[in-house]
């Protein structure tokens, strides 16, 4: 893969990055109208195909939250074209790396020496390569190690790329500005937490400490003495990543165990600690032929409030999800809808979202739940597609949800999407955790 040997750090320059972006796009729509205008039949496949690839390769050599908004919205199947979802998934783990002189600049700005003058051995060539920073590998005293690198500049930049990234997702999105405020809000604090590599640090020793009894979950040993503001050394996990893991046929009993261990994981960390690893996408775990799941980033921690917590959760209660009265009330508490809403409209988004949320409840029903129907996941991007494009939505003045729900459905959704790249079959009978929900409502 090619290498960079700097990154555009300041906001002229980003913005210059930006600006040759729109040329080619529209250059892109020029060349598609023009073989249209020779074959109507054309679609536009190769249009968005030749628009995903200019705008990828910007926003790789960008890296920071230009590359971290790619990321997450190739989550979202149902949102973008298939070429977005498809280049966009590149980010999470296989961006273009930074050079070796500019890896050896940065980690003696942040630690005081070179990476050669700290460990006994370190390779140059990064072993992955995403949207905040890269990873290396190490090893000190016997110990093989994994140094993670900060791309220089990134936090300073957050502020000025979402503003320039604003239009572009909201223009695929089909979205206004105003909808959108609160989420990008979220957005911005969440990027700025994962620039913060103490927290990080802090962060990742908290849930490895409070996690590991769960059964086929492993965590990383992290390492003071070699981490700083932009890095963070900690033990060096064994494992693949999703797509290498599943090309070497694993079994369906180590599938199951696997995704059990995800379910198990995410279950406690939601219902237990309320705070959750938000970022649910492969490049965050490593997978083993044994059935290991390792964990190895905890940049992105979503801390749930408790109010939040017992009103979404009430959705996916039965005894709770049928009581017009209580759903009404948690509703407006979501910012799902407002006073200023007719009933008419309150009826139909109300009557939207439980659908959706059902759906995506199906999993709590059952003792056993089998990840790996196609036909679930698919449902669940069809729904959410019909819903955004409901006309009392579609005109709202609102962005219907809390915020504090954008990175908790991003998480399900991540979630969901991994298990059904596992075909695990999980034992999802554990809902002891809704008598809580219920006490809550019913005092």
């Amino acid at each position: 893969m090619k290498q960079q040997d700097s990154i555009a750090t300041s906001k002229v320059e980003r913005a210059m990055q930006f600006a040759k972006t729109g040329v080619k796009i529209g250059g892109n729509y020029i060349k598609h109208y023009a073989k249209k205008a020779v074959n109507p039949s054309i679609n536009k496949d190769q249009l968005h195909e030749d628009n995903a690839e200019d705008i990828y390769g910007t926003l790789s050599k960008l890296k920071g939250s230009a590359l971290k908004v790619a990321q997450m919205l190739s989550m979202d199947q149902g949102l973008l074209p298939a070429a977005y979802s498809k280049r966009f998934q590149m980010a999470q783990y296989s961006a273009p790396p930074l050079s070796s002189p500019l890896v050896i600049k940065t980690i003696k700005a942040a630690i005081g020496k070179s990476p050669l003058e700290v460990f006994d051995t370190f390779e140059l060539e990064a072993t992955a390569a995403a949207s905040i920073g890269q990873v290396h590998k190490a090893t000190f005293g016997g110990k093989t190690l994994a140094v993670k690198v900060q791309y220089p500049g990134i936090g300073a930049s957050i502020k000025s790329d979402l503003r320039i990234v604003k239009p572009i997702a909201l223009r695929i999105l089909n979205l206004s500005e105003k909808e959108m405020e609160k989420y990008f809000q979220e957005v911005e604090e969440k990027l700025l937490e994962e620039t913060d590599y103490n927290l990080e640090l802090k962060r990742g020793r908290e849930i490895s400490a409070a996690c590991q009894h769960i059964p086929n979950t492993i965590f990383p040993h992290f390492y003071n003495e070699f981490s700083s503001e932009k890095i963070i050394t900690m033990e060096w996990l064994e494992g693949q990543h999703l797509n290498e893991f599943l090309q070497t046929n694993p079994s369906q009993k180590i599938r199951n165990r696997l995704g059990q261990a995800l379910w198990d994981f995410y279950n406690y960390q939601m219902h237990v600690l309320k705070m959750v690893h938000a970022d649910s996408h492969p490049g965050n775990y490593l997978f083993s032929p044994d059935g290991t799941l390792g964990v190895i980033d905890f940049g992105c921690i979503k801390e749930v409030p408790e109010h939040f917590y017992y009103d979404y959760y009430a959705l996916v209660t039965k005894s709770l999800n049928t009581d017009k009265k209580i759903i009404s009330k948690i509703m407006a508490n979501l910012e799902v809808i407002f006073e200023n809403d007719s009933p008419k409209t309150k009826a139909i988004i109300t009557d939207a979202f439980l659908r959706l949320t059902a759906l995506l409840a199906k999993p709590f029903e059952n003792k056993t739940f089998d990840f790996g129907d196609d036909a679930y996941i698919e449902s669940i991007y069809a729904m959410g597609e019909e819903i955004s494009k409901t006309p009392e939505i579609m005109k709202s003045e609102h962005g219907r949800g809390s915020r504090h729900s954008l990175y908790i459905n991003k998480t399900y959704f991540g979630l969901y999407s991994i298990l059904n790249q596992l075909k695990a079959v999980i034992d999802s009978s554990d809902m002891s955790w809704q008598e809580k929900i219920i006490a809550y409502h019913k005092k």
